[in-house]
C-alpha cells in the first residue's frame, strides 16, 4: 500500500474538518460544531490543516472567490460539501467521509467541476496528488485562515500576499507595508465580515470595513426573540434570556480561542449548547457560575489582554453603540469578556422567567434594535478605528471581544417604537 493511500485511508477514518460559515448560516455552524464534537473529529484553523471542507450556511455569491482560495490552499485528498440546514449536517459530513475514502489516484488531478452544493450533494472538489503539508500558519492570520487582498497588479508572493511596499511608520522609519485583507473566513471569526488592512511590521496603520452589500437579507439568529416580539409576537422574558446567554457564550467561546484557551473555549460552546437545547436552569446554573468564576478570575487572560481595544463609554454612545460594549467598565477587552460573563450568570438565573418580553426595554445580546443602527451595524463600524495601531494578534482579540453579527447589518428590520 503506498503512502498516498495509508494518508487517504487514515483521513477517512477521522477527517480534520475546515468548517466555514456563510452569512446566514449560524444555525448549521452550531449543529455543526456539536457534530463535530460527538465524532470526536479535529477541527482545522487552516486550509492546509485540512482533509474536509463543510461550508456551512447557503450560497453567497459574493464570497464564491474566497471559498475557492481556500478550496485551491488545501492539500490532497481532499473533499468540500456544504449543508445550508442544520438537520443536513450529519448526513452531509458522513457523505464527505465517504468520498474522501474513494478519491482519485495521486496522478489524477482533475478537481472536477466548480460550484456549490446543497444538503448531501457535494462540490465534486475531491481529488488526491501532491499535498502541501501540514502548515497551520498560512497567512498572516491569528490562530486562523485568511482571504489575501492586494492592490499590486501580478506582483505577489507565496501563499498570495501582495508585495510589500514602502512606507513611514509613526515613528518615522521606513518599512514595508502591506495590504492584507482579514476574513471572509477566518477562523473564530464573524462570518463574511471583512476589513482591509494596511500592515507595517505586525502592526495596523490603517482598516476599512468592507460593506460589500449581502446577496439577501439575513436571518439573525441569536436576535430572532427580539425581531419576533417587535412584530408583536408573544414571547418570554425567559426564552431571550436563554438565547441571549447562549449568544454571549458563543462570542466567549471565538474570544477564548484566540486567545489560546482552546479548553475553556469548548467548555463554553457545551454551555451554548445546553441552553440551546433547553436544559433546565437548575442543571446549567451551577456549570455556569464555575465557568464565569474561573474565567473572570484568570490572572493569565487578564494580563494576556489589559489595555486592548480600548473603548470610552463616550466614543461608544457617539458610534450608536449599546448593549455590553457600552456598559463594560474599563472599557477594554477584559472589561468586555466580564460584562459577557456577569450577563450570561444573570441570563441564565432567569430563565424560568414567564413575563412577556418587551423588545425595548431588554437588549438583545448585542444591544437595542430601537436604536439609530441594528446593533452589530455600529460595532462593526467602530472596529476599524480601534484596529489602528493594533498588532496582529491583539485586533483579533478586539473583533472577538465586540464580535458583531454580520447577518444583523443586512437584516429586515420591523417598526420599533424608540424608547
Amino acid at each position: 500500500m503506498g503512502l498516498t493511500a495509508v494518508l487517504t485511508r487514515a483521513a477517512a477514518l477521522r477527517p480534520r474538518v475546515l468548517l466555514v460559515t456563510t452569512p446566514g448560516g449560524t444555525p448549521v455552524r452550531l449543529a455543526a460544531e456539536k457534530e463535530l464534537r460527538s465524532r470526536d473529529w479535529p477541527s482545522a484553523s487552516t486550509p492546509a490543516g485540512a482533509d474536509l471542507m463543510l461550508v456551512a450556511g447557503p450560497d453567497c455569491s459574493r464570497l464564491d472567490p474566497a471559498l475557492d482560495r481556500l478550496w485551491q490552499d488545501m492539500p490532497r485528498p481532499r473533499v468540500r460539501v456544504r449543508a445550508v440546514a442544520a438537520d443536513e449536517v450529519a448526513s452531509v459530513l458522513e457523505a464527505g467521509r465517504a468520498r474522501l475514502g474513494t478519491t482519485k489516484p495521486a496522478w489524477h488531478h482533475d478537481d472536477g467541476p466548480k460550484g456549490g452544493g446543497h444538503g448531501g450533494e457535494h462540490d465534486s472538489h475531491d481529488s488526491t496528488g501532491p499535498g502541501r503539508g501540514d502548515d497551520d500558519h498560512a497567512g498572516p492570520s491569528v490562530h486562523g485562515h485568511t482571504g489575501h487582498g492586494h492592490d499590486h497588479g501580478d506582483m505577489e508572493m507565496p501563499g498570495g500576499l501582495a508585495m510589500a511596499e514602502q512606507g513611514e511608520d509613526r515613528d518615522g522609519l521606513t518599512l514595508d507595508r502591506l495590504h492584507v485583507t482579514l476574513g471572509p473566513f477566518l477562523a473564530d471569526w464573524p462570518a463574511g465580515l471583512t476589513f482591509r488592512v494596511v500592515l507595517q511590521g505586525d502592526v495596523i496603520q490603517r482598516a476599512d470595513l468592507d460593506e460589500t452589500p449581502a446577496d439577501r437579507p439575513a436571518d439573525p439568529f441569536w436576535s430572532r426573540p427580539w425581531l419576533r416580539a417587535a412584530t408583536g409576537e408573544p414571547v418570554g422574558v425567559g426564552e431571550a434570556a436563554r438565547r441571549r446567554a447562549a449568544a454571549h457564550l458563543d462570542s466567549l467561546g471565538r474570544l477564548l480561542s484566540v486567545a489560546g484557551w482552546p479548553a475553556e473555549a469548548a467548555m463554553a460552546r457545551r454551555l451554548r449548547d445546553d441552553l440551546l437545547e433547553e436544559v433546565p436552569a437548575s442543571a446549567v446554573l451551577p456549570r455556569v457560575e464555575r465557568f464565569a468564576r474561573r474565567i473572570g478570575r484568570s490572572r493569565t487572560l487578564y494580563w494576556l489582554t489589559r489595555g486592548v481595544g480600548l473603548l470610552s463609554a463616550d466614543d461608544a454612545r457617539a458610534a450608536g453603540v449599546t448593549g455590553p460594549a457600552i456598559r463594560a467598565v474599563g472599557g477594554d477587552v477584559p472589561a468586555r469578556y466580564r460584562q459577557w460573563l456577569t450577563d450570561v450568570v444573570h441570563d441564565v438565573r432567569q430563565l424560568d422567567a414567564t413575563a412577556v418580553l418587551v423588545p425595548t426595554a431588554q437588549e438583545s445580546p448585542r444591544g437595542r434594535w430601537d436604536a439609530e443602527l441594528p446593533p452589530s451595524a455600529a460595532l462593526a463600524k467602530l472596529l476599524p478605528r480601534l484596529l489602528v495601531g493594533a498588532e496582529l494578534g491583539a485586533a483579533r482579540l478586539v473583533v472577538a471581544s465586540l464580535d458583531p453579527d454580520p447577518d444583523e447589518l443586512t437584516a429586515c428590520r420591523p417598526a420599533v417604537a424608540r424608547g
